[in-house]
C-alpha cells in the first residue's frame, strides 16, 4: 500500500460510515460526502460482508486520496485480516478490545509493515479506560468510543458523549466518537477531546436498514451541516492567534 500523508495531522476529522450493502451505493455516497466535505471514507462493516475486499479497492481507486478505514472489528487473526485490507488499499483497520491481546498486536505489527494504522474499537468492553490505556501501549494509533447499533436501540439515549471524557484523561492518542450522534451532539466532540467523529445511522445511513439515508440532495445537506458543525465548533473553540 502506498503510505499517504498522516491522516493523523491537522485539525478535526469528518468520516462517513458506509454501512451499505450495495457498492453502487457505497461509491454514490461517498462521492456525495467528499463534496459535503468530508476527510475519511470508512468501508463499514455490512459493505465489507457484502462486497468483501473489492468494497475497499474500489474506494481506493475512486477516492486515492482520502483514508478508507475498514471497519472489519477484529477479534481474531490480527495480521492476516489487516494485511488483507492494507493490500487492498485500506489506510486503517479496526480492532476490537475485546479481543485475544495477541490479536491487537498482531493488527499493529501488520500496520507497521503496511504503512497503515490500527483503530481500536472499545464497544461494550467492562473497563473501557483500562482497554484504551491497553491499547495504546501495544501501538494503536486511535481509540473509538464507540456506542454500538443494538446497544443504542436497547437503552435509548446512550451514546458516545457518556465516556468519552473518561476516556479522554488515561490516553494521549486521537480518540473517534461513534455511535448515532446528532449534529448537536457531534458539535461538541472535539471540546471533549475526540477529533476524530463519524456521520452514519440516522443521519446519512437509513436507521433500521443499510441503504442511504435521504434522497441526494438532503443526504448532502446533512453531512454538509454535520461536518460544518464538528469543524465550525473545533475552530471556536481553538485559542485566537498569540492568545
Amino acid at each position: 500500500m502506498k503510505a499517504l500523508k498522516n491522516p493523523l495531522e491537522g485539525g478535526p476529522k469528518v468520516q462517513i460510515s458506509l454501512d451499505l450493502e450495495s457498492l453502487d451505493d457505497a461509491l454514490k455516497t461517498a462521492e456525495i460526502a467528499v463534496r459535503a466535505g468530508v476527510d475519511w471514507l470508512e468501508a463499514g462493516t455490512p459493505l465489507i460482508l457484502a462486497e468483501g475486499l473489492h468494497a475497499v479497492r474500489a474506494l481506493r481507486k475512486r477516492f486515492p486520496k482520502h483514508p478508507i478505514v475498514a471497519d472489519l472489528k477484529t477479534m481474531d487473526a490480527g495480521y492476516l485480516e489487516a494485511e488483507m485490507m492494507f493490500r487492498a488499499g485500506a489506510t486503517f483497520v479496526v480492532v476490537m478490545g475485546l479481543a485475544h491481546e495477541q490479536t491487537i498486536k498482531e493488527a499493529v505489527r501488520a500496520a507497521r509493515e503496511y504503512g497503515g494504522y490500527v483503530m481500536g474499537d472499545i464497544m461494550l468492553h467492562p473497563d473501557k479506560r483500562a482497554i484504551a490505556r491497553r491499547m495504546e501501549e501495544l501501538g494503536v494509533d486511535v481509540i473509538i468510543v464507540h456506542t454500538g447499533y443494538d446497544e443504542r436501540h436497547a437503552e435509548v439515549g446512550k451514546n458516545p458523549l457518556d465516556d468519552l471524557a473518561s476516556v479522554r484523561d488515561v490516553v494521549s492518542i486521537p480518540l473517534q466518537a461513534v455511535g448515532g450522534l446528532s449534529i448537536e451532539q457531534a458539535a461538541k466532540t472535539p471540546a471533549l477531546g475526540a477529533q476524530l467523529t463519524v456521520i452514519g445511522a440516522p443521519l446519512a445511513i437509513a436507521d433500521r436498514e443499510f441503504t442511504p439515508g435521504a434522497d441526494d440532495d438532503e443526504l448532502y445537506r446533512v453531512i454538509r451541516e454535520f461536518v460544518g458543525s464538528v469543524k465550525g465548533a473545533a475552530a471556536s473553540s481553538s485559542p485566537s492567534p498569540g492568545a
